[in-house]
């Protein structure tokens, strides 16, 4: 089981989540981060570090956000660069 980036991370992409992972599971798209749920190991340490609430267990998603678990897979494997610094936040 991965954890999972959600609906709140859209536009604001801040970035204090993947500063703190160990194995550099997340992706930096142009609005949002996502995790790459082969690369992620389940340590929680990201959830506390996001301001936004926007990170949850993939078995813990809100209904209303289950999409969020294929879309993370899917733009995670899908060329984006890794993102492990932090940068300024989008608002």
């Amino acid at each position: 089981m991965a954890y999972v980036v959600t609906e709140p991370c859209i536009d604001c992409r801040y970035t204090d989540c993947a500063v703190v992972c160990p194995v550099e599971a997340f992706r930096l798209d142009e609005r949002m981060l996502v995790i790459d749920p082969e690369v992620c190991i389940d340590c929680d340490v990201c959830v506390p570090e996001c301001p936004v609430e926007a990170i949850y267990p993939e078995d813990g998603v809100p209904e209303a956000w289950k999409h969020y678990i294929k879309l993370n897979a899917e733009k995670a494997t899908s060329g984006l660069p890794v993102i492990s610094q932090k940068l300024d936040p989008l608002c």
